[in-house]
């Protein structure tokens, strides 16, 4: 069986990339932060002309990813 189209919406919802204003309010970072380690390539992102963006669930994998567990 295959899936129902997506409308509109959904589509935006799916495929909504992030500024670095985005990441930095989801990480309680500043903005010049996101721009330091996405250009040290420590955050990942992706570079459309002069522009940065970043994709959501790529922000949220590298977050997890850089957790410490406090005992």
């Amino acid at each position: 069986m295959s899936k129902p189209p997506m409308d509109t919406d959904d589509m935006q919802q799916e495929e909504a990339l992030w500024d670095a204003n985005d990441v930095a309010r989801f990480v309680k970072a500043s903005r010049s932060w996101v721009y330091q380690r996405a250009q040290a390539g420590q955050l990942p992102c992706v570079k459309l002309g002069g522009l940065l963006r970043f994709e959501p669930a790529a922000i949220r994998d590298f977050i997890r990813g850089q957790g410490t567990k406090i005992r």
